[in-house]
């Protein structure tokens, strides 16, 4: 079942978050203790391209292996997994209802469903919601976060995960874990509204978050990739070559401090355009709010003068997020150098292994 809370989750089991990404999985493991949170466990390992194509399962035997792979290569031994999803098959809606019960509500969304989910068939379709409140624009209605997915992609993750020998207590979405993340370790003032962007290989995640509490939310199916095959298309290189071309191009400009012929940035502008057109439309569809600060996450978080760029064009303060602000770490296990260069691709893993009770 999807879940965008986890108020049925036992406090006192030990949980993992696995973060199954198109390019990497990453482990997450994080200990609630008297001094606060503490990183007990960070790893990732590769994922072969093809494996997950825009948010869908394709080769589900291949991402049983790597997560038992991943598994055994962090000596985590924690069986029970939160993992999440995202892309075109998850839908995000605000919906004001009605002041009524929440199992009031859960059966009126369950018989007039196509109301509501933009899928052919809602039979095929599982969905919960998280009631925010009263209405900012009638106290006689409530407003409503719904969320939806379908069953079968829900369920080739949860089966694959399974077959690993884990267990799947929470199938959270990618955009939830940034805002957990977010809550946990970030102060924020009445009235702050932040853009939590995500820019992963194949998908980006956006969720505007108001008072910690989810506004707005879009998931897109454009990355890092296409900043590499728009390298490759333009040298002539393998996928391969583009990819190491990039690394190599970050490399030199972090030395440096300048740009270069190669800049990946030259590449970006379709991204950054689909970036644009989400910040505009959130603009216009909250005409009230505005967006104080962007934080961005993901592996092209790192590429030299990206949120330097965003920041002019969006106009906006962009940084690159921390997920580690307020959790400490095993300096046992990790050195500094390594936490923060992990960050910007730990922060969806991070958010998933915060779940714990009563969390909203």
């Amino acid at each position: 079942m999807l879940k965008i809370n986890i108020n049925d989750l036992f406090s006192k089991k030990k949980i993992v978050g696995l973060d199954i990404g198109s390019s990497s999985l990453k482990l997450v493991e994080i200990l609630d203790t008297s001094k606060g949170y503490v990183l007990d466990k960070f790893y990732q390992i590769p994922l072969d391209r093809g494996v997950i194509v825009d948010g869908a399962l394709n080769e589900p035997d291949t991402l049983s292996q790597n997560i038992k792979e991943l598994f055994k290569l962090s000596n985590c031994k924690t069986k029970n997994v939160v993992a999440s999803l995202s892309g075109h098959s998850v839908v995000v809606k605000k919906v004001n209802f009605p002041n009524m019960e929440e199992n009031q509500l859960r059966e009126l969304i369950s018989d007039e469903a196509e109301k509501y989910l933009p899928f052919d068939d809602t039979k095929e379709v599982n969905f919960d919601f998280q009631i925010l409140g009263e209405s900012a624009i009638n106290p006689n209605l409530m407003e409503v976060i719904l969320v939806a997915a379908e069953k079968e992609i829900i369920n080739s993750y949860s089966n694959a995960i399974q077959k690993a020998g884990l267990k799947v207590i929470i199938m959270d979405l990618d955009s939830f874990a940034l805002e957990t993340m977010y809550e946990v370790n970030y102060d924020f003032e009445e009235g702050d509204t932040v853009a939590l962007v995500n820019i992963g290989a194949s998908m980006t995640n956006i969720n505007v978050v108001k008072n910690g509490v989810s506004m707005f939310t879009r998931d897109f199916p454009m990355g890092g990739d296409s900043i590499t095959e728009a390298m490759r298309e333009k040298m002539g290189v393998t996928f391969e070559e583009a990819e190491a071309a990039k690394l190599e191009v970050k490399k030199t400009n972090e030395a440096e401090g300048s740009d270069t012929k190669e800049d990946s940035l030259n590449y970006a502008d379709p991204l950054f355009l689909e970036i644009e057109r989400s910040v505009d439309y959130f603009g216009s569809t909250y005409r009230d709010e505005s967006i104080k600060k962007i934080l961005i996450s993901g592996g092209c978080a790192k590429i030299q003068g990206l949120t330097n760029t965003l920041s002019q064009r969006l106009n906006i303060e962009t940084e690159i997020v921390n997920p580690f602000k307020n959790i400490s770490y095993n300096k046992k296990k990790f050195d500094p150098a390594y936490i923060e260069d992990i960050s910007p691709i730990a922060a969806v893993g991070v958010g998933l292994a915060l779940r714990r009770t009563g969390d909203k």
